[in-house]
């Protein structure tokens, strides 16, 4: 490539905070639930780029091509890609495109076909460096860009923005599940490859009660190591949801000993936890399984596809609450529109 930058360059970051930070030197964008992709395009060359510098274009052809039908011929654009879902986007048939085989990703980029969601530009349509620049600039850049050369295209959209912390407010606090939270960027600041400088993240962080449904031992030890997380269903059915390993080490033998009082078959009467996989080893799926006595309280990021993504925090202990008030319908939300946000970049 002849770019001013080339891969791999890592794009710049944010550190998360609690609050939205207010103040005239703060733009805000959403934080789309997908993955980060820097799109680096010259000529018929087009490089699809994730966070930590892996090439992703094979995974994404559909958006390869549209990428490559654009009118300039040099750029590079930071940018989310996300797999739209009616008016809302989805995570699952995003990660299910990470797929060693080529004719399982053409399928589903003809069924389910990605979209980029652009933030910023660090190229413009000229070839020219603009990474450079302040926020402000580069912004108005992308606008140009925007307007001149995505009019009309479904699979390349421009994210809103906004300078308006009430504005910003209203997006965190309406947007549905597939909206990750917001963004704050500092609008005087250039871009910085790899830094956590000028830029703030703001997570929505919710709550739950889970059944433990079973447990694992630490790797090499005889103490309780993480906890497993069930959830009722309507038709009364325990399903494992996820796992939590925030235990104080001062508290793991009295809770080992604990835990061991509850050993009871099958621990999850749904569905289970998994068996081995490329991520695992044959002592991380070992587990032991509990009668549904215990309930915990957890904080979680994202509920999706039956399970929370990530390791959830341990907040506390719930005697007070019956196994059987833990549904699914706790963490039920309605449709996400966030995609129509879209409609305001225009």
């Amino acid at each position: 490539m002849r770019l001013p930058i080339k891969p791999v360059y890592l794009p710049m970051e944010a550190v998360q905070v609690d609050e939205i930070p207010r103040g005239e030197q703060w733009q805000y964008e959403p934080k789309w639930d997908g993955f980060r992709c820097l799109v680096f395009r010259d000529g018929d060359s087009v490089e699809l780029q994730s966070k930590s510098g892996q090439p992703m274009a094979r995974y994404f052809p559909e958006l390869v091509e549209a990428v490559r039908a654009l009118d300039p011929e040099q750029f590079v654009l930071d940018s989310e890609i996300v797999i739209p879902e009616g008016s809302g986007i989805s995570f699952d048939n995003l990660l299910m495109r990470i797929h060693p085989a080529a004719s399982r990703i053409r399928k589903l980029a003809a069924e389910t076909p990605a979209m980029l969601i652009v933030f910023d530009i660090l190229v413009d349509a000229n070839g020219t460096l603009v990474a450079g620049q302040t926020l402000t600039e580069r912004r108005k850049v992308l606008e140009k860009f925007a307007t001149q050369h995505l009019k009309g295209e479904k699979s390349i959209r421009l994210s809103p923005m906004t300078t308006d912390f009430n504005v910003a407010k209203r997006w965190f606090g309406t947007v549905g599940s597939t909206l990750d939270g917001i963004v704050a960027k500092r609008v005087d600041v250039s871009y910085r490859s790899g830094e956590r400088t000028g830029m703030r993240k703001v997570k929505r962080i919710e709550s739950v009660d889970c059944v433990v449904g079973g447990f694992r031992y630490a790797t090499g030890k005889r103490l309780a190591g993480s906890l497993l997380l069930g959830l009722y269903d309507e038709d009364g059915l325990l399903h494992h949801v996820g796992f939590t390993s925030g235990i104080k080490a001062s508290e793991r033998v009295a809770l080992t000993a604990k835990l061991e009082g509850y050993v009871e078959p099958p621990g999850f009467t749904g569905r289970a936890p998994g068996g081995p996989s490329r991520w695992s080893t044959e002592r991380s799926t070992e587990w032991v399984p509990l009668a549904p006595r215990l309930v915990v309280e957890v904080s979680y990021d994202h509920f999706t596809g039956g399970r929370f993504r990530h390791g959830t925090r341990l907040l506390r202990w719930r005697p007070d609450k019956n196994p059987r008030q833990c549904t699914m319908e706790q963490v039920e939300r309605p449709q996400s529109r966030s995609l129509l946000l879209l409609d305001k970049a225009s």
